[in-house]
Formats: structure tokens, C-alpha cells, sequence
């Protein structure tokens, strides 16, 4: 049966917390640390459909669902230290959150898992190396490095085909520190930035060189571990480009799909969802089986 804890995270800029899914009557092998998509600018831990939460918990592995927070509040410095504390919080603490890990031993085996915005923070996180425990592996869901050029500063021809947003919609969004961006109030803050071509700069203040340096993968050449990485066509949010980009410099094992849906899983009648998660639970278990 499916279990759902939440936890709080001490942190003295924000409340922040995590919630921790697992199969209460199947012991638990490893932990997948989860970060969720929108842009850096919206969205919430708690957005797994119940089919991801199932097939992975029922294969004997724990969802640590950790909160960051949102842009433009937070920039992405403060949005990476987070998500890196979140990780080494997970090796410190792994028999709190998961009551089945021996207080005695080192944390269980983990891997980063993000969808979107949360595979980017992902991919830099686990670039830097700097955690005590290595993950095991990265699951990017439709993620992205920012390895070509020019996508991520110009208007969306995607985005541009939607009703124009206006400026205004920035002053719908909190001011003060946040992690939880409902699609009612943030994503048109998205659809704005993409439709401009101001995205950088809601989320990052600094000079253009030291984002390239210290925020994208083009300077990281190689992963601590092995990557998943899945991705559409023809997605319409970030280009197949940087999804081959991504997949050839790091020689990720690969699950293609052929359409137009950037967040292809999120439909779960989609006949490509379940086949994600086998391919995403075979590639987790090869990964411990090395």
C-alpha cells in the first residue's frame, strides 16, 4: 500500500518540506530523490501522477519529494544551494525519512530525479560533485543543460502562438521566499518570460560568462553516475537539440518519444507514460546491480 510522510527541513529563509512515498509492504532498496519541473517559476513536490508513485514504490524504492524555492523571488543561487542541501539532507538524515534505513549505516543508494526544471537543477547538482554519498544515477525527465544556444533567450515560437501575457502578471506572484507556485498564479509568469524572451533573467542576476561557468553543463565534462534521459520530438519547451546535446556528451541511455508534449508523461492513458517508468525502473536496478 502506497504511504505518504511529510517532513519538514530545517531552514531559516522559508518552510520548506519534503514528502517521502513508499510501499509500506515492500522493503526499500534505494531512494529517488525528486525535484519537480515549471520553469524554476512554478509548481510544487506534490505533482507525481499515482501511476509514477506506484511503479516505483512497488519496485522497492522510496520518493523523497523535496520543496526549493521559486524565481523570480529566489534566484538561482539560492534555488541551487537549496536543492544541493536537500541532497546532502537526504545522506545525513536517510533513516528519518526512510524508517526502514538502519540508523548504523550509511544512507541507502540514491538518484536525482527532476522533470523539466527539476532534471536541469538535477543535472548541475549532481555536476558539482560535492556531496559526501555520490548518486547512483540521474533520471531526466525532459531535462536540459542549457548546452545550445539561443532557445532559452529568444521568444518561444511555441509560447508566441498563445494569447500575448502581459508585464503585469509578475505582480500576481509573491515577493517573499516561496515553493509552492500554483498554475493558476505562476504559469502565466512563464508563458510571459517565454513569449519575451526574458526567462534568464527572472531567474539569474550576474553576468552572462559565470552563468555559462556555473549554471549550464558546457563546462562539465563528465557525471559522477550513469543518466536516463527521456524526451519528445517535438517538444515544444525545450528543443530535441538539447535533449541529443545532452544525451551524447554524458552517453545517456535514452527513451524517445515520438510527439509534440513536452511533459508527455503527465497524461497517464498516455501508452508511452508506463513505458517510461519500466524503462526507468530498469535503468534504476542496472545501476545497482553494477
Amino acid at each position: 500500500m502506497l504511504v505518504k510522510k511529510d517532513y519538514e527541513i530545517p531552514n531559516e529563509l522559508f518552510k520548506k518540506e519534503a514528502s517521502v512515498y513508499v510501499d509500506s509492504e515492500i522493503p526499500v532498496k534505494a531512494a529517488i530523490l525528486y525535484f519537480h519541473g515549471g520553469g524554476l517559476l512554478y509548481g510544487r513536490r506534490q505533482d507525481l501522477p499515482r501511476p509514477h508513485l506506484n511503479t516505483l514504490t512497488q519496485s522497492g524504492y522510496a520518493v523523497v519529494a523535496f520543496d526549493y524555492p521559486l524565481a523570480p523571488a529566489a534566484k538561482l543561487d539560492m534555488i541551487m544551494n537549496d536543492v544541493e542541501s536537500s541532497i546532502q539532507y537526504y545522506i545525513n538524515h536517510s533513516s528519518e525519512l526512510i524508517e526502514t534505513s538502519a540508523s548504523n549505516e550509511k544512507a541507502l543508494p540514491y538518484f536525482l530525479w527532476g522533470r523539466s526544471a527539476g532534471a536541469y537543477l538535477c543535472l548541475i547538482a549532481a555536476g558539482k560533485g560535492t556531496y559526501t554519498q555520490a548518486p547512483a544515477g540521474i533520471l531526466s525527465y525532459y531535462g536540459y543543460g542549457f548546452l545550445c544556444d539561443n532557445w532559452f533567450k529568444e521568444p518561444s515560437r511555441h509560447y508566441c502562438t498563445l494569447p500575448k501575457v502581459p508585464e503585469s502578471v509578475l505582480s500576481a506572484v509573491p515577493s517573499e521566499l516561496h515553493t509552492d507556485g500554483d498554475l493558476d498564479t505562476h504559469y502565466s509568469v512563464y508563458v510571459y518570460a517565454r513569449q519575451q524572451g526574458n526567462w534568464l533573467d527572472l531567474f539569474y542576476e550576474g553576468r552572462e560568462k559565470f552563468f555559462y561557468l556555473d549554471y549550464t553543463l558546457r563546462a562539465c565534462d563528465k557525471l559522477p553516475c550513469p543518466l536516463f534521459c527521456a524526451h519528445s520530438t517535438g517538444d515544444t519547451d525545450v528543443p530535441f537539440s538539447e535533449f541529443t546535446e545532452l544525451s551524447n556528451k554524458y552517453h545517456a541511455k535514452r527513451f524517445i518519444v515520438s510527439g509534440t508534449e513536452h511533459d508527455f508523461d503527465r497524461d497517464v492513458k498516455n501508452p508511452f507514460t508506463q513505458k517510461v517508468l519500466d524503462e526507468t525502473v530498469a535503468f534504476v536496478e542496472k545501476c545497482l546491480n553494477k
